[in-house]
């Protein structure tokens, strides 16, 4: 992989939160055309139902049927699950910004981004059947994981909660499709397939963002653009796998959105994280390893990042406990070489708590290692 790629799946993901509210410029689709190649490439790889033709001659009239067949059949299902999905997915007004959300219960709680939310407590909630929004208020929200609970006030007749799927049975190469009001426009759809698995993404902490470090994302490249933010990933079998939550940024290009390249929180880790909400109003075990001190990146006389310099260490904290201290810089976990905070945070993220880990750190310029039990954040 050359230099301009790392770089660019490592540089921090935009956040994809709505514009403000006004009137958003739309763009035609692009999506048939895709969607007649994906059914041709199902029929070329599955075959069809029949008799075969004879060995040796080909059956033009035969073809000709077979393919529109399956197109018909590939849209028949998609049409079908954005008729099932769709109702579960919200649109959510902030103040002044829009986002998306999902419907996680009979009870009213809908689970979105906590950079949806932001600092607010209460919101406008527009479900696919209501002509009127409704009000909701927040349940709790939890930055580091950038997940968030939200209930409406009062539950209307025929609210679909949506269900939640196995992320970790998710495979590269389904097709998928991203459901939520990019641009603020409800009820909108893309498509895609997914492109990767356990990706571990840092969000910016600029401009609102919770600069959060999440593990295990899945990369989409369904288009989900400001707004998407905590809508639905959902696959060909009406089964959330996902809440897409962060565009790639193309350092290349400025910083501005990579085309193509989108991450979804794991419907795993969702559920993980709704349950305990729903359940107890926090998040009282989030599974996150931490080394519970307090750090900054250190640089050298270039200006290139070169470790992490612990600023405090909580008393009887993991690295309290390991014999770091204020002032030690950080270059190493595990095997992982740590020159930034969001390289330590994604050191982290792969890690569980109670795990033991070995950390290499400078002290007056000497290198040292200790045994660290990792704590949780």
């Amino acid at each position: 992989m050359d230099a301009s790629r790392a770089r660019a799946l490592r540089a921090p993901a935009l956040r994809t939160r709505a514009p403000r509210t006004r009137a958003p410029r739309t763009r035609a689709p692009r999506t048939a055309v895709r969607a007649a190649s994906l059914a041709v490439c199902a029929v070329l790889a599955a075959g069809c139902s029949g008799p075969a033709a004879p060995a040796g001659r080909d059956d033009p009239a035969t073809a000709r049927a077979v393919a529109p067949a399956a197109a018909d059949d590939l849209q028949s299902r998609y049409q079908r699950v954005i008729k099932e999905v769709l109702p579960s997915v919200v649109q959510i007004q902030a103040s002044h910004d829009l986002g998306s959300g999902v419907v996680y219960d009979d009870k009213g709680h809908i689970v979105t981004n906590a950079h949806v939310v932001g600092a607010e407590k209460k919101f406008l909630v527009t479900t696919a059947n209501s002509e009127e929004p409704l009000t909701a208020s927040l349940v709790y929200s939890y930055p580091e994981q950038d997940l968030a609970v939200i209930r409406l006030d009062q539950v209307p007749d025929g609210l679909r909660p949506a269900v939640f799927g196995d992320s970790e049975k998710v495979e590269v190469g389904r097709i998928v499709l991203a459901m939520g009001s990019p641009l603020g426009l409800s009820s909108s759809v893309t498509e895609g397939i997914v492109s990767a698995t356990g990706r571990t993404v840092s969000e910016g902490s600029s401009g609102g963002g919770t600069g959060a470090t999440i593990a295990n994302m899945v990369q989409t490249s369904a288009a989900i653009n400001p707004g998407n933010s905590g809508g639905a990933l959902v696959d060909l079998d009406g089964r959330v796998i996902g809440i897409p939550t962060l565009a790639a940024a193309d350092p290349d290009l400025g910083g501005s959105a990579a085309p193509g390249i989108g991450f979804a929180i794991p419907a795993s880790m969702v559920r993980t994280v709704a349950d305990q909400i729903v359940r107890t109003g926090k998040v009282v075990d989030s599974g996150r390893a931490a080394l519970d001190i307090t750090a900054r990146t250190v640089v050298d006389d270039r200006y290139q990042p070169i470790g992490v310099a612990v600023v405090t260490a909580r008393g009887g904290g993991a690295a309290d406990r390991a014999g770091l201290r204020p002032g030690d810089v950080i270059t190493r976990v595990g095997g992982r070489p740590i020159t930034t905070v969001t390289s330590l945070s994604e050191a982290l993220a792969a890690d569980r708590p109670g795990q033991r880990t070995t950390v290499t750190y400078q002290r007056d310029g000497v290198q040292r290692t200790a045994e660290v039990t990792l704590g949780e954040q």
